[in-house]
């Protein structure tokens, strides 16, 4: 079975609605199983294991979520030290509103995410604009859920959005399932080295 881990975190619960529905997009691929945990729920074991990692999460100030940042930190990182993401699959998904119908940042915030993976030496996918629901949700990176109206009214996300997230999780889920056990990048660099690694892993 090809392993599909989403990790997001939630506020009002959209994100959690996307995250759910990227699960089941992810799902509806014949040999896959799919995790999906709350970012301070998950574990580093669950991460290091996974074939392919999907992260959410909801907009903050332009930015993603402070949870979400410390999973990139906490986590991610690590993994990066020890390069046990390389050749995973990777994507993103996010959710915002706004004052005055603007993305607030979702652009920023997933290109964010996503450099954190592309550090990790993970294969991204991102979002064809040839995905159902793209014209309300597509944000090239990933799916984005716009929850809030133009005076920051909250709306929650739509079944037009919550049809974008589906679709992407069944592109990573086909993809991770095509790249699934095979070495795709080339290895032979050590960095860091094995000490400094240490230092920052146990120091």
């Amino acid at each position: 079975m090809t392993n599909i881990l989403i990790v997001y975190t939630t506020t009002l619960g959209n994100t959690q609605k996307m995250a759910a529905a990227v699960a089941k997009g992810a799902r509806s691929v014949t040999g896959v199983e799919v995790i999906y945990k709350s970012s301070d729920e998950v574990e580093i074991d669950q991460v290091k294991t996974c074939q392919a990692l999907i992260v959410g999460t909801p907009i903050r100030h332009r930015t993603a979520d402070a949870r979400i940042k410390g999973f990139i930190e906490d986590t991610l990182e690590k993994l990066w030290l020890t390069d046990d993401m390389v050749g995973k699959v990777g994507g993103v998904f996010s959710v915002g509103g706004g004052y005055g119908n603007m993305g607030a940042g979702c652009e920023l915030a997933q290109l964010g995410i996503l450099s954190a993976m592309a550090a990790c030496g993970m294969v991204l996918v991102t979002l064809p604009k040839t995905t159902p629901g793209f014209e309300v949700a597509g944000m090239h990176w990933g799916p984005n859920g716009r929850s809030g109206g133009p005076k920051m009214e909250p709306v929650g996300v739509t079944d037009a959005m919550i049809e974008t997230a589906f679709h992407h999780g069944g592109n990573i889920a086909r993809v991770a399932m095509a790249l699934d056990s095979k070495a795709v990048m080339a290895r032979g660099n050590v960095a860091p080295s094995p000490e400094i690694a240490d230092l920052f892993l146990n120091g």
